[in-house]
């Protein structure tokens, strides 16, 4: 309010003196009398009519130290409205000052008045602009980050806008880069496009940049990857800025901004999913989602719930994830009939109340032990959780006569080596069974790693990384499939509306990644150098762990489906007998020790192949 009544009183001043010294350049310094009488008589409606068009304009109401061309031209605007209102009152509205002579200023007044109003008020305004700036970088304490910029189109430009008004941020743009030639040596907003994308390198340490921003949203994942593969080996700190539908709508700020990811580093396409066959399938249908409070059973919970199914149930054991599950669904979708209970898939009894109670029209089975290691050290859990739990669950499917029942499976059951995969493989065996005696649809969906899911590498390297170190790696050369959580749900209701029954969904995971590479990039992301501020120490494999894991039976083709990252493995042969048979077997084997329960799940799992690393 104080700068507001600053400038209307700074205004008042250059209005009046713009005026004078129109007359006083019209008439080489020497006005006539008669011209002096008319500018006092004129004064107060010039004031008034350029005061009037300035508020109308909001020139008091922008904060003039972040000014740019729309405040520029604000006062240009304004100005020039002003003048022709005048100009129609000196016409119009004359005065009789001698005898029977009218006074009205001469034309080129008028113009001279223009030219110094925009002038004197435009001026004013920038230097206060100006000021201001210098106030804020003399006030700027501490280091200024040298930042370089990928990027020199709407976003980049958006964001040097930004920056420049954000001083408290301490960077120093020191330039662009951008793979379009025409654009080299070219300045936008005051900062020059130094190179390409193959000059990334060079620049960084020719102009020791600290800090490099990746603003091409419209670019494609692939090409985002492969310029964040080459800042990797710049060590400097890397952002980015958010996608290009808000470049459009004008909302890039420096909140927007934030930091590179591993997800961004991989690089994956968004998945293109067929909204209308998954709609078939779940709207106004009673969605159970056993696991519903973990990592992908909640993500499962999010998509479904955008396809206004008429009921959803979370089932978990763990009650905290439930819980937060289920406020954040509360808060997000307020009319949403939401149903959580926390129970356990192994107590049958309990499965068939909530079948019983909640007649589930699909079944979304993500609960499980997963955790390789501790799996291996009570082999007793896998059996009672991921294999009788899931029949508990499967039959319950068969008896209530669910139409879908969709089970989430892992690569870790392709030629397994450790007791928690076999489990899996034994699950989807079930599955297939089930499916030929069921009227429910029985599918499994097989992936490899989430990134992020509880559990999985990149927390815990996160957390060493926080702690200063080591970051921990069983093995130099194992490699992992990843997707991000989002990509994995989307896929399996993807899958579950292509399944007929029996099939065994094999999910693109693109290629293989290492798993120590991907310590190195979260050390580089947390703008650190590996081997020099955090270590890489390798433990060696763990019992039951691969160097590398297989997502397809080698002895098995695949066949493609409408959707171009999901597969189907053409279903192996097993009978009913066999089914009831081993899961009466498991019962009892439960009772004995470890080495009884590995030897049977070795038995009905042939391609099980242990390993004691």
């Amino acid at each position: 309010m104080q700068q507001h009544k600053k400038f209307i009183s700074l205004d008042l001043i250059l209005i009046v003196m713009s005026l004078y010294f129109s007359l006083l350049l019209k008439f080489d310094f020497h006005i006539p009398s008669e011209y002096i009488v008319f500018l006092k008589l004129s004064i107060i409606p010039v004031i008034v009519i350029t005061i009037l068009f300035n508020i109308i304009f909001n020139m008091y109401e922008h904060i003039w130290k972040y000014a740019s061309i729309e405040e520029l031209l604000s006062i240009v605007y304004s100005i020039t409205l002003s003048n022709i209102v005048f100009i129609i009152y000196s016409y119009f509205v004359n005065y009789k000052l001698l005898e029977n002579q009218y006074y009205r200023f001469p034309f080129t007044v008028h113009i001279i008045f223009w030219i110094l109003c925009t002038v004197l008020l435009g001026g004013t305004r920038f230097i206060y602009r100006i000021t201001e700036e210098v106030k804020s970088y003399d006030n700027n304490d501490g280091k200024v980050a040298k930042l370089l910029i990928i990027g020199a189109g709407d976003a980049g430009a958006l964001l040097i806008k930004e920056i420049k008004k954000h001083k408290e941020l301490k960077y120093d743009i020191v330039g662009l880069v951008d793979d379009e030639s025409s654009k080299l040596g070219k300045s936008i907003k005051g900062v020059k496009v130094l190179g390409d994308r193959k000059d990334i390198v060079s620049i960084s340490k020719r102009y020791n940049i600290d800090e490099i921003i990746l603003a091409i949203p419209s670019s494609t994942l692939q090409t985002q990857k492969e310029i964040l593969n080459i800042c990797k080996k710049t060590k400097c700190k890397l952002k980015t800025v958010p996608g290009i539908y808000e470049i459009i709508d004008g909302k890039v700020n420096i909140s927007k901004l934030r930091n590179v990811d591993i997800e961004d580093l991989l690089g994956r396409e968004p998945v293109k999913l067929d909204i209308n066959n998954i709609s078939k399938y779940i709207k106004e249908k009673i969605v159970l989602v056993t696991g519903g409070g973990g990592s992908i059973g909640s993500e499962l919970c999010r998509q479904i719930v955008k396809f206004n199914p008429r009921e959803l149930i979370i089932l978990d054991i763990y009650e905290n994830n439930a819980y937060d599950l289920q406020m954040e669904l509360k808060y997000l979708y307020p009319n949403l009939n939401l149903k959580v209970i926390i129970a356990s898939i192994r107590d049958f009894e309990r499965m068939n109340q909530v079948f019983e109670q909640y007649k589930p029209s699909v079944v979304f089975h993500a609960a499980a032990h997963k955790h390789v290691p501790l799996m291996e050290e009570n082999p007793r859990e896998v059996v009672k959780n991921n294999v009788l739990g899931t029949y508990n669950v499967a039959m319950c499917s068969h008896n209530y006569n669910v139409e879908k029942f969709v089970q989430i499976s892992t690569d870790k059951a392709v030629n397994p080596t450790n007791i928690m995969g076999a489990s899996k493989r034994f699950c989807e065996i079930m599955i297939q069974t089930l499916d030929k005696i069921s009227n429910t649809e029985y599918v499994a969906v097989r992936f490899g790693n989430v990134l992020g899911s509880n559990g999985s590498v990149i927390p815990l390297f996160k957390k060493q990384i926080a702690h200063g170190g080591p970051v921990t790696v069983t093995h130099p050369e194992i490699t992992r499939f990843f997707m991000t959580i989002p990509e994995a749900a989307q896929l399996v209701l993807q899958a579950g509306a292509i399944a007929k029954g029996g099939e065994i969904f094999v999910l693109d995971m693109g290629e293989p990644v290492k798993i120590a590479e991907l310590a190195k990039d979260l050390i580089v992301l947390s703008g650190l150098q590996p081997d020099v501020d955090i270590k890489i120490k390798y433990t060696g494999l763990r019992p039951g762990e691969k160097l590398y894991e297989e997502l397809l039976m080698d002895e098995v083709a695949l066949t493609s489906t409408e959707h171009e990252k999901i597969f189907v493995e053409k279903p192996m042969e097993h009978n009913i007998k066999f089914l009831e048979d081993s899961i009466r077997e498991f019962r009892e084997v439960i009772k004995k020790d470890d080495e009884e329960i590995f030897k049977l799940m070795q038995e009905k799992v042939p391609t099980y192949i242990r390993k004691n690393n």
